[in-house]
């Protein structure tokens, strides 16, 4: 139904890397998850009103809960489509991480209410009664959040959305919820076993998973998180099929929303080579890194020597840092300057637990062993 609506409203709605596009695809699942989630409340509440069962109320004020997500989504979609001001020249697209957030909040907010009043249920029971009208709703109920669950999860994957990732988590939990929900109500019809408030807590508990789990997906690009490998690689295979680029290190990338990321790296290039031509060359890339990739590159030459002496000095001191440190040691912008001194920068892993301090101190003795005559300039990074 979603693909069937996009493809009547949204004009070239397969460009999903246009804001306006993009933004008008969260506006169709916001509404329509607004639409689906009223209904089923309305249901629910009936169901829950005939039956007299707590999980089924609690199950129906979850999908209330879960229509003004809709709308704190859909105001997200909106404002992250603003353009770049003055005040913020990156654009606004962090606005949908921000809306995400709050969805993940209000689920748990309501799943904390739930597992209150389904507590008061257990230390006080009351009659549940059975009815074909409640159980109908039910089952239609679960087939719709699967439903949305599916589509969120496809068109959040297709436009990058961490807004609608966190709307799937919850239609998906609340799917299996409604389903432990239908399920008590069964046991009870046909045991004469009440585990009514038992069920409910149970779709507490699950509403509240599913909030951690969202706020955690929300809260990790805000915090900044380590960018997609498959990004990664894409940079790497650009920046390298220059001839004029030996090599690429210290890549960072920093996200400002779904399609807006802004990177600097450093180019490896010949000490030796032209240096208008080697300015050139840089420029080309960063022109196709904005092209094929959608973002705005900065990259910044590191002149290296390419001396067969100090290929293999650089090597050898390579060698034995990969020894004593540890196999995920890797050396960079590696030049002899003017005298004795010797500059590389050493890429050493997080997972190391020496400090960066000890870490220079092995790699200078190292240097020093095998290039008595240098004195090393040397920088740690960790990757």
């Amino acid at each position: 139904m979603i693909r069937f609506l996009a493809k009547r409203i949204i004009k070239d709605s397969q460009q999903t890397g246009d804001p306006s596009v993009r933004r008008a695809w969260g506006a169709l699942c916001g509404a329509v998850g607004i639409l689906l989630n009223l209904l089923l409340f309305g249901g629910k509440a009936l169901a829950g009103a005939v039956s007299g069962s707590i999980a089924v109320t609690a199950d129906a004020f979850n999908n209330l809960s879960d229509a003004l997500s809709s709308v704190i989504a859909l105001s997200g979609f909106w404002l992250s489509a603003r353009r770049p001001d003055r005040d913020h020249p990156y654009g606004h697209r962090r606005y949908e991480y921000i809306a995400g957030l709050i969805v993940s909040l209000a689920i748990l907010l309501m799943g904390l209410n739930l597992a209150r009043d389904c507590v008061g249920r257990i230390l006080s029971p009351a009659p549940v009664e059975f009815g074909a009208l409640p159980a109908c709703i039910l089952a239609v109920s679960i087939l719709v959040k699967l439903y949305m669950a599916l589509y969120n999860r496809s068109i959040g994957r297709e436009i990058q959305s961490a807004t609608l990732a966190a709307t799937a988590t919850d239609s998906l939990s609340d799917a299996v919820a409604t389903t432990a929900v239908l399920a008590s109500m069964l046991i009870a019809h046909f045991t004469g076993r009440n585990i009514d408030a038992w069920a409910g807590a149970a779709v507490s508990l699950l509403i509240l998973w599913a909030g951690i789990s969202s706020l955690r997906e929300t809260i990790s690009p805000l915090l900044g998180k380590a960018p997609d490998p498959e990004f990664v690689r894409r940079v790497e295979e650009i920046v390298t099929a220059c001839p004029e680029i030996l090599g690429m290190h210290d890549l960072m990338v920093h996200d400002y929303g779904a399609g807006r990321a802004v990177i600097s790296l450093h180019a490896e290039v010949r000490a030796d080579g032209e240096l208008m031509a080697l300015h050139e060359a840089i420029d080309q890339v960063e022109r196709r890194l904005r092209d094929e990739l959608g973002c705005s590159a900065t990259i910044h030459m590191d002149p290296v020597s390419v001396s067969d002496e100090d290929g293999a000095l650089r090597e050898r001191i390579e060698a034995r840092a990969r020894e004593e440190l540890g196999r995920g040691v890797n050396l960079h912008d590696f030049r002899r300057e003017s005298g004795a001194q010797l500059s590389f920068d050493a890429a050493i892993p997080y997972e190391l637990s020496m400090s960066d301090e000890d870490a220079c101190a092995v790699l200078t003795r190292i240097a020093r062993d095998l290039c008595p005559e240098c004195e090393p300039q040397i920088t740690v990074d960790r990757v």
